[in-house]
């Protein structure tokens, strides 16, 4: 969610150090960075400064959500930790708003890919134990926990945010798509819905009644989808 580089801003860019150096002394970098996704206007080059300076901004976001939660960010702590401008800030993501959806958008724009285990079970229990890892450790823990609260105070956190784990759903229906081919259930299957409920009740302890979650509830959760998967509760009507 970036737009071309002003190259009269001061600390535009990130040197080696992590320090801010102006946009006409950056050093160029050849990390290659998957296309955006962001509807935002401008330009962004895949890789060079730009990427640099954009992982740089979704690092203090992430540092600062994890530290103060979406209330307690501003633009000027991400200026501060991220080493650009805050004009530039201002100009490329809008305000704190657009700062918090780009960087959310830039985490969904990673490898990952679901577990393959070889059976239907085995790849449920693989993925809730996934959400249960994630939540269990606190330092991992607290900035998608704050990006989900962000989501109940910014319009813009929201709609990145549901972007987000549509797009995680859909990478995970490859699970379903494996265990139509070798038989374990039926062709007519809703993928998404399948792959939703698996993590359904783990969110539900983590998120509303606010209780631990550990790997037999894990077990648990994926064991009832898979019954109800192959009792027909997922076959499309």
């Amino acid at each position: 969610m970036t737009s071309k580089v002003d190259k009269t801003d001061e600390a535009d860019e990130i040197d080696e150090t992590g320090q801010a150096v102006p946009s006409d002394q950056a050093i160029p970098t050849h990390q290659a960075i998957p296309a955006d996704q962001s509807p935002a206007p401008g330009t962004r080059r895949p890789g060079g400064r730009t990427a640099r300076t954009r992982a740089a901004v979704r690092d203090a976001v992430l540092s600062g959500l994890s530290d103060h939660g979406y209330p307690g960010l501003t633009v000027e702590y991400v200026a501060e930790h991220s080493g650009v401008h805050k004009t530039t800030l201002y100009r490329r993501w809008g305000g704190l708003e657009g700062l918090v959806a780009d960087a959310l958008d830039l985490a969904g724009e990673d490898a990952w890919t679901p577990p393959d285990t070889g059976s239907l079970a085995g790849d449920l229990r693989a993925l809730a134990r996934e959400v249960v890892d994630a939540f269990a450790d606190e330092s991992r823990a607290a900035a998608p926990t704050a990006f989900i609260a962000a989501s109940f105070q910014s319009s813009r956190a929201a709609d990145a945010l549901h972007a987000f784990y549509t797009e995680r759903f859909s990478r995970c229906e490859t699970v379903v798509a494996r265990a139509v081919e070798r038989g374990e259930t039926d062709r007519d299957t809703d993928a998404a819905a399948l792959v939703r409920a698996v993590s359904a009740p783990l969110m539900l302890r983590l998120f509303i009644t606010r209780e631990p979650v550990d790997t037999a509830l894990a077990d648990q959760s994926a064991a009832a989808v898979l019954a109800a998967a192959r009792a027909g509760a997922f076959t499309r009507r």
